[in-house]
Formats: structure tokens, sequence, C-alpha cells
């Protein structure tokens, strides 16, 4: 296995997230309080939220959460579900227990990048780039053109990220079937679902149309919640959800207690927290229309069909790396610029950056960084 390469990303962030004044690439929906959270508690979880006693968990998750988990499916069964510690370590130990020398996988671009370059630590990886000029469409011919006879992954995100973008369900469902034709596992990455734009364009859950597909999901994300590090893999394959528990027990072990029944509480709530982010992002949508309709000369910008990010275009003069680090540095607004989005199998546009519109403080943000540009004209 070859050496992994520093996690872009979590590098820039960890040079810039908790310095700068606003951070306007927030990947998350807004978070909760304690005490806001807990309110959604029933009985049940109330009381065993009082008694929680902190000891080790069961590896393979809170049965209680399991349970929840499962319910947010329709073909899956709490046996079917794995918990991790956030949804990385599901990626992780998914590509090291499906993937070794002699194997190939396909991944789409751009992409969060350990579903690329764990992959490629592992095997070889084909690429299949959205397309930029159809608005990051996907062409699932392309897919099936890149799969080999040792191809054993296909590795999706929808809604994507950084791009926002969904695909039609008839596509989806092409994909499982190509997958399902072959023998290959679908890895279906959906920790955006339940916040898209369109509620009638939410794509179905990859476990729930095969035996063989592991939909990735994980609190963080739609649910607003990334302090519980709590994320799970579905998968009605039981022996291959054995495999990666015995992954497991080399990385995390069993997830926080408290972060478990936490997590259960959010997840029986899912619709109320769901509903609330989704109103998050419906009062910041307007606020990002006027901005960039100001600013229509310096950016091409549209509304992420599903998810809290999306990937505007930069029309200005010089980099988008030298603009994103002009503008933190000078003004305190933090975005991802094109380069954290680089593939080693694939051309992603360097002339974008990544925008979140799924936390309060939105209009603070925007009108720091309208002020900077004012001045810079």
């Amino acid at each position: 296995m070859t050496t992994l390469p520093d996690f872009r990303l979590e590098t820039y962030f960890s040079r810039w997230e908790f310095t700068a004044r606003h951070h306007l690439t927030a990947s998350d929906a807004e978070t909760m309080s304690m005490a806001e959270l807990l309110a959604l508690a029933d009985r049940e979880d109330r009381r065993a939220w009082a008694d929680l006693r902190l000891g080790y968990t069961q590896t393979f998750g809170d049965p209680g959460l399991r349970e929840a988990i499962a319910a947010t499916y329709t073909g899956v069964q709490p046996e079917d579900v794995l918990c991790f510690a956030g949804a990385e370590e599901g990626i992780y130990l998914a590509m090291r227990v499906l993937l070794g020398p002699g194997d190939h996988a396909v991944v789409v671009t751009p992409n969060y990048q350990a579903a690329e370059t764990v992959p490629l630590s592992l095997c070889e990886v084909t690429g299949v780039a959205l397309d930029a000029e159809r608005d990051f469409a996907l062409d699932v011919e392309k897919i099936e053109a890149a799969l080999r006879p040792n191809t054993r992954v296909v590795s999706v995100n929808f809604p994507n990220n950084p791009t926002g973008k969904l695909i039609p369900a008839a596509d989806f469902r092409r994909l499982v079937e190509l997958c399902d034709a072959r023998g290959i596992h679908l890895f279906s990455d959906e920790v955006y679902r339940g916040l898209e734009l369109d509620p009638a364009r939410t794509l179905p859950q990859a476990a729930d149309l095969s035996r063989n597909a592991l939909s990735l999901n994980v609190v963080s994300k739609a649910y607003g919640l990334a302090g519980l590090r709590v994320g799970w893999i579905a998968c009605r394959d039981r022996e291959l959800l054995s495999r990666l528990e015995r992954a497991k027990h080399y990385t995390s072990i069993c997830n926080a207690a408290p972060s478990e029944i936490l997590a259960r509480i959010a997840v029986k709530s899912r619709e109320t927290i769901f509903a609330r982010n989704r109103g998050v992002i419906a009062a910041n949508l307007p606020i990002f229309e006027t901005f960039f309709a100001e600013f229509a000369g310096l950016f091409e910008w549209s509304a992420p069909e599903g998810g809290c990010v999306c990937f505007p275009r930069y029309l200005g003069p010089g980099s988008v790396e030298t603009f994103c680090e002009t503008l933190v540095k000078e003004a305190g607004v933090l975005l991802l610029p094109a380069s954290i989005y680089r593939s080693e199998l694939t051309d992603v546009p360097a002339d974008r950056f990544r925008i979140g519109v799924g936390r309060h403080g939105a209009q603070d943000a925007l009108d720091a960084f309208a002020t900077w540009l004012r001045a810079r004209r």
C-alpha cells in the first residue's frame, strides 16, 4: 500500500478554519446546542441519557441507534447497519475491505478527497468527471465504459460535494443495475440526503436498491451535528458487513457512548432537523442571489440542488487560489479554492471555489465579502 497524501481540505482548514472571522465554506448545516437536541428526545432516550454509563459500546453500534438508522431506509434491518466514528472512517475501511492489488475501482470526480486517494493507495482507479460544461451532469455511459472485468467498486456522491448537484433517479437506478449485473459494489456517499432544494428529486438510497450496495451516511452534514462524530454504512450483505466490523477493530473499535445516544435522538427526529436546516438554506439563498447578482462580472453561480455547498466559478483576474488566500487574509472570509478538489484521475475546473449556504451568519459574511470587493474596484 502506498503512503496516503496530505488531506488537502483538512490541511487548509487547519490553517484557516478557526482563525477566519467568517467561515463561508462550511460543508455542514447549522448545528444545534445540546439543550436543543435533548429537547427532541423521547422518554426512552431521555432515560438512556440520564442513566448512561461511560463504558465501551458495541462495535456495530448502539442497538437503539442502529434500529433508528434502519428505519430511515425501506429495505434495511438494524442488522444491516454498522456505525463508525464519522463518515471518513467508513470510507477508509470500506475501501480497504473491498479493494486490493489487482482490483480496479471507478470514482466520480470532483469528490471528497478520501473517495479517491484511499482507493488509489490500494489498486488501479479510473475517474469519471461530472461534466462542468453541462452543469456538472453525470454521463452514466462513461461509467459503463470505464468498467473492467476486475472492477470491484464504483464510488459516487449525490448530492455531490462540492458541486451540490443531483442526478436523475433513473440514472441512479441504472448505476445500481450496471453494478449488480457485474457483481460490483456501488459505494454511495449519501451524507447530504435530506437537504434537496426540490424534495421530489431526493434519490433512493443505494442499500435499498441492491443487496450489494453500500450506503454511507453521517450526522455531520444534513443533520449539522459534526461534533458527535457518528456515521454509518448500511449494506444488506451481512458477510461483507461482518468483514467491515472486524476491520473497525483496528481503528476506533467503537463509538463514544454519549455520541451514540445523542445521534439516536437526532436520527429519530430527522424530519424536524432536516426541515429546520432546509429552512436555514431557504432563508440564505436570496441573500446569496443578491450578492452574486451584484458581482455578476466576477462570478458564475447557481444554488445547490441538494446539500448546502456549491462550486461557483471565479471570472476575475489572477488565479482563484490567490483570490481566496487574499480574501481570507484581508477580509477574514474563508472559501475553499479549486485546488482542494484537484484530482489525480480527471481534470477538475481550476477556476472554482466552494461556498456553503447552510449556516446562520451568511449575511454578515457576505457583507464583509462585498465590502472587500467594492474596495478593490
